[in-house]
């Protein structure tokens, strides 16, 4: 009975004691857990901190490469190229025209030009040769002098040479008519020029007025209002503007030039004429 009561009492101590034992098996289960997940937060926070640490190092020991502006590069065109571009951008058709303005007006300004340079004359030495002449071989000889002179000075002294034997009112007359002619021979083909000024403008205002109704057209059609539809017709229509002025500003200039040529060289006759005048009636004042 002792044996079996001590064995009981063994069992019931084995017994009260499994619940303090399945405790602490639980309580080291779950702090051996929580070491573990504790482990594992700190060696994920600490690969964070080096990770960030790693790449600050990084950003700091590596430059930063400051983007190079990219350089446009444009085609430079020579002045013939920029010509040629313009003129074809402008429309053929009108473009030509305005050319054959600039072509024929500049081939009549040049041949103005190099007439009235001809024309030109020393009519003081050419009175000085004809006084010479007169002295010594009479009027044939003075004649003679104004037939191998050039120019419409001489041209006018002939004929006063030739009508010398007359009264001074036929001199002078015939002078003065003979004046007038050579003056219309300067004056010729100043017509054509001013024409051609006043042309080249119109035609570049025509371009201008169809250029814009090209782009009114191309906003009707699209229904809507967009620069790039209606700049093509505006670009044309300045452009033909722009070369029409061009012409008429450069045939303007030659023809001002040729203007005042023409008044020099006639104010020029004029003078002469009355020296000449001046030079027969003392002439035939010595003769009698």
């Amino acid at each position: 009975m002792k044996k079996l009561f001590a064995l009981l009492a063994l069992a019931g101590l084995i017994l009260a004691n499994v619940p303090n034992v399945a405790y602490a098996q639980e309580a080291a289960t779950e702090l051996a857990t929580d070491t573990s997940v504790m482990a594992a937060e700190m060696d994920s926070t600490m690969a964070e901190e080096v990770l960030m640490d790693s790449t600050a190092v990084v950003e700091e020991g590596t430059p930063e490469v400051a983007a190079e502006p990219v350089e446009e590069r444009r085609e430079v065109l020579s002045f013939h190229q920029t010509v040629k571009r313009y003129f074809i951008e402008g429309g053929a058709t009108f473009m030509a025209f305005v050319l054959i303005c600039l072509i024929l007006g500049l081939a009549l300004s040049i041949e103005r030009i190099i007439y009235l340079n001809m024309a030109t004359t020393n009519s003081g030495k050419l009175v000085e040769e004809i006084e010479e002449s007169l002295a010594k071989g009479g009027v044939d000889a003075a004649k003679e002098v104004c037939r191998n002179t050039r120019g419409p000075v001489a041209t006018i002294f002939y004929q006063g040479l030739d009508r010398s034997s007359g009264s001074y009112e036929e001199v002078a007359k015939a002078i003065e008519d003979y004046g007038s002619v050579e003056m219309s021979k300067l004056e010729r083909g100043l017509s054509w020029i001013s024409l051609f000024i006043s042309l080249a403008p119109m035609l570049g205002f025509m371009g201008t007025v169809i250029g814009m109704i090209s782009a009114f057209d191309k906003i009707a059609e699209a229904n809507t209002i967009n620069a790039s539809i209606v700049a093509g017709g505006i670009k044309i229509a300045l452009i033909t503007t722009v070369s029409g002025l061009i012409v008429a500003i450069i045939l303007q200039v030659f023809y001002n030039y040729i203007l005042s040529k023409i008044d020099s060289i006639v104010l020029d006759m004029e003078e002469s004429s009355m020296d000449l005048v001046d030079l027969i009636y003392k002439r035939k004042l010595q003769s009698k």
